[in-house]
């Protein structure tokens, strides 16, 4: 029998939108293609949703916060306004030339911070939670939490999602 699917930990680069490497610049948002049909089909089915998101280059230097938030603007402008309970970013990276983010942290995937944060902010439970990224560092951080990762290595996010997620991983969605 499926457990229903509660909420989705989305990695934003190679998952919600292409890998820009670095992208300061809201103009380079491309969405993967099916990122906005999912995103609605788990809006209608009451799941909520995170962005969990690695952003070394604000430790190197390459790029602000300020940066990271218009990116975040305009990927939520691109898939129809923003249906995410939270978003939470990483900043750090402990070679970083930035000192106030040059630290090793705990949320820096593929440590569980991130998630862990919003498993106890809403009060989730990891069963009934899954995470989604294009790194292994992300199915890591998925397990280290105690939530199911699925590694998507591209095409079609929606088709994917329900291949992988929803038939073969034993989640279903309430629609």
């Amino acid at each position: 029998m499926a457990r229903r699917l509660n909420a989705v930990f989305f990695d934003r680069d190679g998952v919600l939108m292409e890998d820009r490497h670095y992208l300061a610049d809201p103009e380079g948002v491309l969405l993967i293609p099916g990122a906005r049909a999912l995103i609605g089909r788990l809006v209608a089915s009451g799941a909520k949703q995170f962005i969990v998101t690695n952003q070394s280059g604000v430790a190197r230097g390459l790029l602000s916060i300020a940066a990271v938030d218009a990116v975040h603007q305009r990927l939520f402008a691109d898939l129809g306004g923003n249906p995410f309970a939270g978003v939470a970013v990483c900043p750090h990276h402990p070679q970083g030339s930035v000192a106030v983010y040059a630290v090793a942290c705990d949320c820096r995937k593929p440590a569980p911070g991130m998630v862990l944060g919003f498993l106890r902010q809403f009060g989730l439970d990891p069963a009934a939670c899954c995470l989604v990224g294009d790194k292994e560092s992300d199915v890591a951080a998925a397990e280290a939490a105690g939530i199911h990762g699925f590694r998507f290595d591209g095409g079609n996010l929606d088709d994917w999602f329900a291949r992988t997620v929803l038939a073969d991983g034993g989640f279903a969605l309430d629609e």
